[in-house]
């Protein structure tokens, strides 16, 4: 578990970055493999991803900036490159709105955060989704939980 402050990942041509600005504690070596997942699902062999988890404030600040949307969000992602440039991008994460999500569901906070850095890797890599009640169905939302499944099979222990 990783705690307030940033931490490196490295995998091939493939470097993670995780920051939290705050201080709690999150399952930074799971958190890598679902990034790694959604790259290594699209083939992509050469990235760079910096995963920051953010208070309700901050990514509130973000959602609203960026997305017009005034409220906290789960995740917010940020593709930085352009076609065929390697593969470049923040993903933000809501550690606050991922636990109460987690709460709901009656999952483990872990699988939550998971899920959202599959969600915002798949950002990152163009995939999109419609905002309604069809999202479920879309194809970024199949592929996201099929990488989750799998990471999840594949965990240690």
């Amino acid at each position: 578990m990783a705690a307030e402050g940033a931490g490196r990942a490295e995998g091939g041509g493939v470097e993670v970055l995780f920051n939290a600005v705050g201080s709690w504690q999150y399952p930074e070596a799971l958190l890598l493999r679902g990034c790694l997942a959604a790259l290594e699902a699209e083939g992509i062999r050469d990235a760079e991803i910096s995963v920051t988890l953010l208070d309700d404030d901050r990514i509130l600040e973000l959602n609203k900036e960026y997305l017009g949307k005034d409220w906290p969000t789960d995740v917010v992602a940020f593709p930085l490159h352009s076609p065929g440039e390697p593969v470049l991008g923040d993903v933000y994460l809501g550690f606050e709105q991922a636990r109460r999500q987690a709460e709901a569901l009656q999952i483990p906070l872990e699988e939550e955060l998971l899920r959202l850095v599959i969600h915002g890797t798949l950002h990152v890599l163009g995939y999109r989704h419609p905002d309604g009640d069809d999202r479920a169905e879309s194809e970024m939302f199949r592929k996201q939980e099929r990488l989750l499944t799998a990471v999840l099979e594949a965990e240690p222990g």
